[in-house]
């Protein structure tokens, strides 16, 4: 029943179906066909008749019909046009009509056929009306309990759907923002790395956000707003980065003077902690920290080093450390390394290496002019050596931390620049010192500055050599100070013996200056060493002197020998110019006296014998043996022998001096009577002179007896020579015989004082003949048997030694003369004396004076030497 009913239905269904659009097509062809041809039917009805034979045209027509029929209604409108366009649209309304009526006929009979089946199934249809309607009340109740229990799941799918909705939202959102949110979050990230000014990771954030961010993000406002600030972001990031480098840049030259400073006491450290291994640490002091340097230069985000913004990292407070830390390690680099990578990002690296490089030479420039009162003090120079300490650690860092922004040719050649202002500053300013000890210092803070930068790889050659140079230079500045201390001592030193009461002093003095006499030993105490205390102090102060000159020698990188030659050659100015000049000046002060000569010739034959002293102290300290083949010799012993040979002269210099003082005071009456009766006396200041040389002579005992004697006999020949000068003296005209014994009896006080033997060692009577020739002309001139031929002596010395000058006409009364020999007459004398020559004159009587004038040839000297001979 249920099937006969469904097939009813849908037979029904499809029957009505067919003839509804069989009839709605065939219409709907004919409305059109109708509307496109209404304005010319009534010509083309003319036409159609005589046309509808042809075949053509009807094959055609039957062409469009099956295509209309075969066709979707929506899409006949080209055929339509196709009929109208060929004018023969009547013919085709015919055919259309009769199509019509054929498709009629065939459902009439499909019905006709199917009629009965149709009333069957109407019938049965009728059958189950009943059913049906209380299975549509069922269904409608169903339905209606299906709808009250399916709002609560409508209003689910309601919900569910736009849950749907959300979610699918949600995904295009997510998708969207899966490519947007990275331009964000690179952009705030951006941000944040600007506002810590952390430009080289914020330039390389900006390269990723252009390049790889924002052409994913699509095209959004605020992508092209980024878009457009990119340019600006690097230009402003470009520029801050140009502005850390000058600001760092101007904090390393203000502090380049505390860098050098820690790179020196890191240096010095390194070389007190062991000195037998200094010049393998110094290679790496300035290295230290370098790796780790190397593996900070970039940190996890690719920034380099740390992102601090001051070139120096809190430079006060390293004062209060007690270790000294790398001097690399008060500077942050970052600005630079920052700067180079920002620029190398850019394509601009040579343009900021050029920039880097003239700053730096131009602050290598104002480091290396030394200020022009450098030389006073010695915290100018350790300034001056710790700026540029400072100036090439900073260089030398930088050329091993980074890659191409300064080579080893530009630091070396920025060395070289340097070693020629350095040396030429040195020579200028270190000819102003004359301090011995600001010297020194200025040696030894050029050392440490010499051994720093060698540290660091530069050449210290040119330094090592100024300061040889400057050796010399100390060595005059030793001397001028040596010659101060010297005269001091010279005038401080009272020239007597030094009394010593205890062995306690006995040892002082012999430690002082290495004396070695067994025979003062043994005597008791108290006693008096032999020498002044100049002795001990001349010697320490060379010692003294001898130290100072091997503290200049101390860290030259000089071998033992050169030290050795050194010290002796300086020693040697030391002892014959310096020392000399001083002694000199002692022994030819005005206010010196004898006793003061005579202990300058005892102390300088002390020194002299402790030259050898000074020659193995100086082996000692500076290990070279003294009889190397080439070791220099010290001129002590000559120089202490000149001063002596010196005082020696100055001894007899002075004593002729005093003798002339004594002789001043003679007082000799030329025209005395004769004496009365008895013996004459020796005159006053005879007497006293003669006690003045007894006392002289006492204070000789401890000279040499060669100086003792030798002062003896000049001064006895002084004496001689002044008493002869008196007597021959131009003014004295006349000499009586009065006068002659006295001068007689003067010189037996003299010959008296040389039989006594003021100084021992002389033999026989040999200080006797320096009075010979005064015995001679008393011999002479005052009456006896043997006066005449005396007479001739007299004159024929004076002939003789006197160089031929005649000596000045005199008086001498004679009254015992021979009438014989009172004039002239050549019968006397044979031929002894010629017309040509000027001769002896003889005239007037007993109480008349006969005048001499003397000048006799060569040839007349031999036969008045055998005259006098017979």
């Amino acid at each position: 029943m249920a099937k006969t009913k469904e097939i009813a239905a849908h037979l029904a269904y499809s029957v009505t179906k067919s003839s509804e659009l069989c009839s709605s097509l065939l219409c709907d062809v004919r409305r059109a066909a109708l509307a496109l041809g209404s304005d010319r039917r009534s010509s083309e009805l003319s036409g159609s008749t005589c046309r509808m034979a042809s075949v053509e045209i009807a094959a055609e027509h039957e062409r469009i019909l099956r295509e209309i029929e075969s066709t979707d209604t929506n899409c006949i409108g080209p055929t339509l046009r196709s009929v109208y366009d060929g004018q023969e649209h009547g013919l085709f309304m015919e055919k259309l009509d009769a199509r019509i009526r054929n498709h009629d006929r065939d459902i009439e009979r499909m019905c006709n056929h199917h009629f009965q089946g149709f009333v069957d199934s109407i019938t049965e249809l009728l059958k189950v009306r009943g059913e049906a309607q209380k299975l549509k009340s069922q269904v409608t109740e169903t339905n209606q309990r299906l709808q009250n229990d399916g709002k609560e799941l409508i209003t689910s799918m309601e919900e569910l759907k736009q849950c749907r909705v959300q979610q699918r939202n949600i995904a295009n959102t997510i998708d969207k923002l899966t490519h947007c949110l990275p331009v964000l979050e690179m952009y705030s990230r951006l941000q944040e790395q600007m506002s810590a000014k952390r430009y080289y990771p914020a330039l390389c954030t900006l390269e990723q956000l252009e390049q790889t961010c924002l052409p994913r993000a699509g095209q959004y406002r605020f992508c092209s707003i980024m878009a457009e600030n990119i340019p600006k972001l690097r230009t402003h990031i470009r520029d801050t980065a140009m502005s850390q480098l000058r600001d760092f840049l101007e904090s390393i030259r203000k502090h380049s003077d505390k860098i050098g400073q820690t790179a020196v006491k890191q240096a010095q450290l390194q070389r007190s902690l062991d000195g037998s291994l200094s010049m393998q640490p110094r290679t790496l002091i300035g290295r230290r920290g370098r790796k780790e340097a190397m593996a900070a230069a970039t940190e996890s985000d690719g920034s380099p080093l740390s992102e601090q913004d001051s070139g120096i990292l809190d430079v006060e407070d390293e004062d209060d450390d007690d270790d000294v830390s790398g001097a690399q390690e008060l500077v942050d680099f970052s600005p630079v390394y920052r700067c180079l990578h920002i620029y190398t990002v850019l394509g601009l690296r040579d343009v900021f290496e050029n920039y880097y490089r003239k700053q730096r030479r131009k602050q290598a420039r104002l480091v290396l002019q030394p200020h022009s009162n450098m030389h006073e003090t010695l915290e100018g120079y350790r300034r001056y050596f710790n700026q540029i300490v400072g100036f090439f650690v900073v260089e030398d860092h930088v050329l091993h931390t980074t890659r191409g922004l300064v080579n080893r040719a530009y630091v070396e050649e920025l060395w070289e620049l340097a070693l020629s202002k350095i040396v030429a500053a040195l020579r200028t300013h270190s000819s102003y010192c004359d301090d011995p000890n600001l010297v020194l210092d200025l040696k030894n803070l050029m050392v440490l500055f010499a051994d720093t930068l060698q540290g660091y790889g530069f050449p210290v050659s040119q330094l090592f050599d100024m300061l040889l140079e400057m050796r010399e230079q100390y060595g005059e500045i030793l001397l001028k100070r040596w010659n101060i201390t010297f005269r001091q001592v010279l005038d401080q030193d009272n020239y007597s013996p030094i009394p010593v009461s205890t062995e306690e002093e006995y040892r002082h003095y012999t430690s002082l200056f290495p004396m070695q006499d067994p025979e003062l030993e043994k005597l008791p105490f108290p006693k008096k060493l032999p020498f002044s205390e100049f002795v001990p102090k001349v010697y320490s102060q060379l010692k003294e002197f001898i130290y100072a000159c091997l503290k200049y020698s101390e860290d030259l990188h000089l071998s033992s020998t050169e030290v050795d030659d050194m010290i002796r050659k300086s020693t040697n100015l030391l002892l014959t110019r310096t020392l000399s000049n001083c002694l000199q000046y002692a022994i030819k002060k005005k206010n010196v006296g004898l006793a003061e000569l005579v202990q300058v010739i005892i102390n300088t034959t002390h020194l002299e014998q402790s030259c050898h002293f000074l020659e193995e102290f100086i082996s000692n300290i500076t290990n070279v043996p003294p009889d190397t083949v080439n070791a220099t010799k010290l001129y002590g012993t000559s120089t202490f022998k000149d001063a002596r040979h010196a005082a020696e002269a100055e001894i007899y210099t002075n004593l002729n001096t005093k003798i002339d003082q004594f002789l001043q005071l003679a007082d000799y009456d030329w025209m005395a009577s004769p004496p009365a009766g008895g013996s004459l006396s020796a005159s006053d200041y005879l007497i006293d002179l003669i006690a003045f040389l007894n006392s002289t002579f006492s204070v000789f005992t401890n000279l040499p007896g060669k100086v003792a004697q030798t002062a003896c006999m000049s001064a006895c020949k002084h004496i001689s020579t002044s008493l002869m000068e008196l007597l021959l003296n131009p003014e004295v005209r006349q000499i009586s015989i009065g006068a002659l014994h006295q001068l007689n009896a003067d010189v037996k006080e003299c010959e008296s004082f040389a039989r006594a033997g003021p100084v021992a060692g002389f033999q026989g009577d040999t200080l006797l003949l320096a009075f010979s020739d005064l015995r001679q002309v008393g011999l002479c001139l005052l009456p006896g048997p043997l006066s005449f031929f005396f007479l001739f002596s007299f004159f024929f010395f004076f002939a003789r030694y006197r160089s031929f000058h005649p000596p000045p006409p005199f008086i001498v009364f004679l009254p015992s003369l021979p009438n014989a020999l009172r004039c002239p007459c050549r019968r006397s004398f044979g031929s002894l004396f010629s017309s040509d020559c000027r001769c002896f004159h003889f005239c007037g009587d007993v109480n008349r004076p006969f005048y001499t004038d003397l000048f006799i040839s060569r040839e007349k000297h031999s036969k008045m030497s055998r005259l006098l001979r017979n």
